[in-house]
């Protein structure tokens, strides 16, 4: 396991492109970002939504608009996503043709980065050691009913940001919640022994990646250990409420 908290050289000024600034995760993405000495451009739907910061650019688009994409990435370094969409029985696309929006945006413009969420349950083998009732009861509910949608356009979104040439890293975070300071959180490649992740966590670790090329074309899994919220309210409070 690879603590992701040592020291390592920091590009300051990067002209970052976030999408889905305005939830949860996209907010504490602005904040570490901005903390990090970025030039951030928040792409959003709601700008009212972004409160203005020095270094902070509202940006309104749509991601599912191929040319209101382009238009936001155009002059940027590197693009951060954390798209997402509530559970739902209905077919979900934003993940894979926001991305597919977002990667033929960077080959238009020549930007190479790419920094996008996906999740611990794409990996076939992610089963948390020490976690009965998850594994055996809120797993196949949440994961592989309530979620399944969600879960089949990730794995589309997977797939065609690992067939792009772009200089991406998949983040994988388990299963999110709140929490107000980065902790010490651990990355591994493809999948981690851990049930939950913190967004800020989640966002540290993504900005991180932009000055560090260990998960370059590689997914990188994220956890939180030293802090654990209440599974069941949780798992509730993610499929029902929130959104990336």
């Amino acid at each position: 396991m690879v603590n992701a908290n040592n020291p390592t050289a920091r590009e300051h000024d990067m002209r970052t492109v976030i999408f889905g600034a305005t939830g949860p995760t996209g907010h504490r993405l602005i904040e570490q970002a901005l903390a990090a000495g970025h030039q951030v451009t928040a792409v959003t739907r709601r700008p009212g939504a972004i409160a203005p910061q020095t270094g902070l650019t509202a940006v309104t688009a749509d991601v599912t608009d191929p040319d209101a994409v382009a238009r936001a990435v155009a002059g940027s370094d590197a693009v951060l996503s954390s798209l997402g969409s509530p559970p739902s029985r209905k077919p979900i696309t934003v993940y894979s043709q926001g991305n597919a929006n977002i990667v033929a945006a960077m080959h238009r413009h020549g930007v190479k980065r790419l920094i996008t969420v996906s999740s611990s349950v794409m990996d076939p083998t992610w089963r948390p050691s020490g976690e009965f009732f998850f594994n055996n009861v809120m797993d196949p509910l949440v994961n592989r009913r309530i979620g399944r949608t969600a879960h089949e356009d990730m794995r589309r979104m997977e797939a065609l940001v690992r067939n792009s040439d772009l200089h991406w890293t998949i983040a994988r975070p388990s299963g999110l919640f709140d929490h107000p300071d980065a902790t010490r959180y651990q990355l591994r490649e493809d999948v981690a022994d851990g049930l939950f992740t913190a967004r800020v966590d989640l966002a540290a670790s993504m900005v991180a990646q932009l000055s560090d090329d260990r998960f370059v074309q590689r997914a990188m899994a994220v956890i939180t250990t030293e802090v654990r919220p209440g599974i069941v309210g949780l798992i509730w409070r993610e499929a029902v409420a929130n959104k990336k």
